[in-house]
């Protein structure tokens, strides 16, 4: 169903600072390209907030029938320590310090990103992309730049010639800053550096004979630069100019900043329509940090192993903490506010499990028809779920005030009340039942210890073919039984 040609959606430009109306490139069509995580350590529950804001982007184009493809890279060569043009690649230091192939480090911590976001019900991306996997078409990119005269190579690097391109373009538009005013905060460093200006960056680094990840190109064996790497993905799978480019705050500037600077050097045209960033997420009111310990990774809220917080917290609560502030705000995690969570998450998830159980009347006291639009029209103002959730809360309470007889819905109502709940809360928020899950697996857990009695009874009469036969029987259904000398476990494979 195409819903979006009636629900008007805006978003947060940042290119213009305001809200738009929405209106793709090619109608019914919606490319987004959102940066992925470089991969050199655990992803940070910072990123994975941003990660998720644009999943649930992401469901509410697929929910109103757009369709989407939707890129999130995969950084794993070319981003040096803080940012920076000089130092050592992120990955390759990792690999030095635990003295493994560099491409160990991204797998590992690639399966770690996949793994963390499948805990918090991601959706996968349409394609995803390595840095590694695009060096040919990075290097063409370059060679354009050059070409149109913006940029210049000296011992086997290129940089962007950021002044030169200023002349004709605007480079600042993004992040509202002047290069006049970054000229003139910037410390003199033409003596320590071989760029000519210190604003210029890094579109291909020389590869020192140290440097262990390097690819051949004709200014001599190197590595590309990390602003040039998404510029290469994102306009090969989505064309020179698409519809959404999203990542966090922070990457305002210097990255997509450079971004659009690559592009308008290379094709001549903007790249991207709307510009969405995610807002940063705090700890107990202070900025995340490793360095001084206000840190706490995904896993650790799950499993409850940190000193931070009092408790541990199931994936869908900590999902639904974060849906609860609009994805544009700073947002401070703090075990006073996931345990306020946790329980509008349970207040949440009861209400959606009484619908089915209500009675329905002659007529509806709830005027569910205009709620939905209201779901809509929350969703429809740059996505605000803090709204979207007040107003399933809403639900809630009428829900309530139906069960106890105190108000009353039709057969109807009462159908598309629960497929709007549904819809709502799984589809678009992506929150799970998190309750009802472990339910499930406390049911299952009763069920196999059960049969497990019945084939140790078996086994002591000496009805071995019972006995096999629940076994037989368990292992086809995915459930594998391990005899011990403390008895029999089972496991899941």
């Amino acid at each position: 169903m195409q819903l979006y040609k009636n629900q008007q959606l805006k978003v947060h430009n940042s290119l213009s600072g305001k809200k738009e109306p929405f209106e793709p490139i090619n109608e019914g069509h919606i490319g987004m390209y959102v940066c992925g995580p470089t991969v050199y350590s655990n992803v940070h529950l910072g990123n994975c907030r941003t990660f998720m804001s644009f999943d649930m982007i992401f469901r509410y184009f697929k929910h109103l029938g757009y369709k989407v493809r939707y890129v999130r890279n995969i950084t794993d060569a070319g981003h040096l320590e803080n940012d920076a043009d000089e130092g050592e690649d992120k990955i390759a230091k990792k690999a030095k310090l635990e003295q493994i192939e560099p491409m160990e480090v991204v797998q590992r911590y690639t399966v770690d990103f996949h793994n963390t976001l499948q805990q918090f019900n991601f959706l996968p991306p349409s394609i995803e992309p390595t840095a590694t996997g695009h060096i040919i078409e990075q290097i063409e990119i370059i060679k354009e730049i050059i070409d149109n005269g913006f940029a210049y190579e000296i011992n086997g690097s290129v940089y962007f010639d950021v002044i030169k391109f200023n002349e004709t373009n605007d480079y600042g538009k993004l992040s509202g800053r002047k290069l006049e005013d970054m000229i003139a905060n910037t410390r003199e460093l033409t003596a320590q550096s071989e760029k000519r200006n210190p604003q210029d960056f890094a579109l291909w680094k020389k590869a020192e004979p140290q440097h262990i990840m390097r690819w051949p190109s004709p200014w001599g064996d190197g590595f590309p630069g990390w602003h040039l790497e998404c510029t290469a993905m994102s306009t090969k799978y989505l064309g020179e100019t698409f519809d959404i480019h999203g990542g966090g705050m922070d990457l305002k500037f210097p990255h997509h900043e450079c971004e659009i600077a690559q592009s308008e050097a290379s094709s001549g045209k903007s790249p991207v329509k709307y510009w969405l960033h995610a807002n940063m997420l705090t700890l107990n009111g202070k900025k995340m940090s490793k360095s001084t310990g206000n840190n706490i990774y995904p896993s650790e809220i799950i499993t409850g192993e940190n000193d931070i917080l009092s408790k541990a917290y199931s994936a869908s609560v900590v999902r639904f903490f974060m849906m609860q502030a609009h994805y544009t705000s700073i947002l401070d995690l703090s075990d006073e506010a996931l345990l306020a969570s946790e329980k509008g998450y349970y207040r949440l998830m009861d209400g959606m499990d009484n619908v089915s159980k209500l009675n329905t009347g002659a007529s509806s006291d709830f005027d569910v028809k205009s709620w939905l639009q209201k779901c809509y029209d929350a969703m429809n103002d740059d996505f605000n779920t803090p709204i979207l959730i007040s107003q399933l809360f809403e639900a809630v309470k009428h829900i309530n005030l139906i069960k106890e007889g105190k108000e009353s819905i039709t057969e109807a109502d009462k159908t598309l009340l629960q497929n709007t709940m549904t819809t709502f809360v799984h589809e678009i928020l992506g929150i799970e039942n998190q309750a009802a899950a472990e339910d499930n697996s406390q049911t299952l857990s009763g069920v196999v210890e059960l049969l497990i009695g019945l084939r140790n009874e078996a086994r002591s009469n000496k009805d071995f073919a019972t006995s096999d036969k629940i076994r037989d029987e368990l292992i086809a259904l995915g459930i594998q039984l391990k005899d011990g000398k403390d008895g029999t476990t089972f496991s899941l494979k």
